[in-house]
């Protein structure tokens, strides 16, 4: 593991709100009006904007804004093979909550895995090799918790496939590794594995879930954590960040809840050296939590909100960084939105004008805070 802490006090989580004609050129490329490289060419072009946005903002840390991707989570079932049929919904179903936007349910589609696991291409490493070319800042690139796939395996559907879902998350474990050994190969310094499903636990229904698939919440989170710890490897010149939140789609999210039950069980054992952490609201419940996280870990305080677009203000900020300071030492913090502003295509409901103003009272921010 990297022992130089990552400097950087600026961070953001990953994706960003996809440009208009990004979105028109997908539609397009559906009805079959554009070729393949004229799309690319468009998803270039975003990327380019993405990487412009964020250093005019002045975040020491950049992503590609994961302009390429369906879902957060799409890179994998994209680029292997087996997992059946499947569209957006299989990553956004779910009773999504908002006291603005009010409640969506997005039904569970009938996905499962149906045949092994055959990966046609890396996942990220083309995302990287593309972007790196382009900014000076640290480049980040983000990959899915494995054990976030569990819903994609079905105890009848699956069954020919993998008969236990350890046997299928282990096999996803095992590929997101090769990307991370390649994604280190190819120069990448910063990787991030993004881990939703775990704050999830915090509400009964979903430990129901889990439950139901023979893995109570303790044991669902120990392996969880083993094979997110496989993914990380050991590479000492490389900072790996793990993000949690409670859900983030179209401004909406799944469960409420602070890091009680988890931190302990949690916060010391992920190998990763950075923990991206959702605080934007009082659903994620005060900092105590945090006198969980050892030394050696950075936490990155998610306390710009992606989900509106209210824009906080540098004072708000720091008094809150100060009361998070009570139990991590100052040295130790940094600050970042609180999740993605577009875990999909479909985004969150602010416009880009707004999400530029977050980014920059992001950077602002931690120049006050931190010099």
């Amino acid at each position: 593991m990297s022992t130089t802490p990552l400097p950087a006090r600026a961070d953001v989580v990953g994706s960003l709100l996809r440009p208009p004609q990004l979105l028109e050129a997908r539609e397009h490329r559906a009805r079959g009006e554009l070729t393949e490289s004229e799309f690319a060419a468009i998803e270039d072009a975003a990327v380019d904007w993405a990487l412009r946005l964020q250093e005019d903002a002045g975040l020491d840390v950049v992503t590609d804004g994961e302009m390429r991707r369906l879902s957060f989570q799409s890179q994998l079932t994209e680029a292997v093979d087996g997992f059946g049929e499947w569209d957006l919904n299989a990553f956004l179903w779910g009773d999504w909550q908002s006291e603005e936007f009010g409640g969506r349910r997005v039904e569970r589609p009938p996905i499962g895995v149906r045949e092994k696991l055959r990966r046609r291409r890396f996942l990220s490493a083309d995302e990287f090799v593309y972007a790196r070319e382009r900014t000076d800042r640290i480049l980040k690139v983000t990959l899915p918790s494995p054990s976030l796939f569990a819903n994609f395996w079905d105890p009848e559907l699956s069954r020919d496939a993998y008969a236990r879902l350890e046997d299928f998350l282990g096999e996803v474990a095992e590929i997101l590794r090769d990307e991370v050994d390649e994604l280190v190969r190819l120069g990448c310094r910063y990787i991030q594995l993004d881990a939703p499903h775990y704050p999830l636990l915090v509400d009964p229904a979903y430990r129901d879930f889990y439950a139901s698939r023979g893995w109570p919440a303790e044991r669902w989170l120990e392996m969880g954590v083993e094979l997110d710890n496989l993914v990380i490897g050991d590479h000492p010149a490389v900072t790996f960040g793990f993000h949690l939140c409670r859900g983030n789609q179209m401004s909406r999210w799944l469960v409420a809840g602070g890091y009680d039950w988890l931190a302990a069980r949690l916060f010391p054992r992920i190998r990763a050296q950075r923990l991206l952490l959702e605080y934007d609201d009082a659903r994620s419940g005060g900092f105590e939590p945090l006198r969980d996280v050892p030394e050696g870990k950075t936490v990155v305080l998610g306390l710009v909100t992606t989900k509106t677009g209210r824009v906080e203000t540098t004072e708000g900020l720091e008094a809150r960084i100060r009361a998070a300071a009570r139990f991590q030492p100052l040295r130790r913090l940094a600050l970042s939105p609180q999740c993605g502003f577009a875990t999909s295509i479909v985004g969150n409901e602010l416009t880009i004008e707004e999400e530029k103003a977050k980014l920059r009272v992001v950077a602002e921010t931690a120049r006050r805070v931190w010099g």
